[in-house]
């Protein structure tokens, strides 16, 4: 039972090592994983990390019904108002790209897990969904916000009101995830994609990203000013020089992430 994090060259794979609770988090493994993001998030030498869960059949179930919502909960109804995220990531900001290698359940929590990430990728037997109506509370960890910007606002209402999940080609099919891999493939799926964007120029990699972000919540016209500031601010990279100069040599470029 752990939290395993392994690096491949810039890339980062954190691994919810908990299958005999379905990967679901308590107190402990759900501060372990924010201990893990939050360690990729400052490890310069980091670019993309990938998020999975052990084993074939379950990404995470997300908080562990037994332990981490009757903590939570308790402190509620005695008047207190404490934060609730998974991992720290659902909530807070980010500035470098994540995965989701959804390899089975992924449910509650863990659907709020996979749509914190910027990509997700799936297994054929995974499940996408947001049981909290079930039992009586409602997703609070940004899946209320973030399903409808994924997924048509029709279907997102239908899959929170009633808490039932989509399967894998239902997912592919609205956009959900980017694409369907056989199990075998997709942590390798993964980490070869984590790969080609971590071999992109990482100061361009976070500032695409950001300005994606921040032009979703902004008129159009606003949003295009602020993307112009963030070009401006790229070219001005020690980066952006060797971009081009390793394109009219012929070479491959080698970024500094400055």
């Amino acid at each position: 039972m752990s939290i395993d994090v392994e690096r491949d060259g810039h890339v980062a794979v954190i691994t919810i090592n908990r299958p005999e609770a379905r990967n679901a988090l308590d107190p402990e493994h759900d501060e372990a994983l924010g201990a893990a993001v939050a360690g990729f998030e400052a490890d310069d030498d980091l670019r993309v990390a990938v998020l999975t869960g052990a084993g074939d059949t379950v990404f995470s179930a997300g908080a562990d019904l037994k332990k981490l919502i009757p903590a939570f909960r308790d402190r509620v109804r005695a008047g207190e108002s404490p934060p609730w995220n998974f991992g720290g990531f659902t909530a807070i900001e980010r500035t470098k790209p994540m995965i989701a290698a959804v390899n089975g359940h992924a449910l509650a929590g863990g659907c709020e897990m996979a749509l914190a990430c910027d990509i997700r990728l799936a297994s054929p037997n995974a499940t996408i969904g947001l049981a909290e109506t079930k039992w009586a509370i409602i997703p609070g960890a940004g899946g209320t916000v973030r399903l409808p910007r994924a997924v048509p606002l029709g279907l997102a209402m239908e899959m929170i009101l009633t808490g039932d999940p989509i399967d894998a080609a239902e997912a592919h099919r609205v956009g959900l995830v980017n694409r369907v891999v056989p199990s075998a493939e997709l942590r390798d799926e993964a980490v070869a994609l984590a790969r080609t964007i971590a071999a992109r120029g990482p100061v361009a990699v976070r500032t695409a990203r950001a300005s994606v972000l921040e032009g979703l919540g902004t008129d159009e016209r606003t949003a295009m000013a602020n993307e112009f500031g963030h070009f401006l601010d790229v070219l001005r990279t020690d980066d952006a020089v060797e971009g081009s100069t390793a394109f009219a040599e012929k070479r491959d470029p080698v970024y500094r992430g400055r």
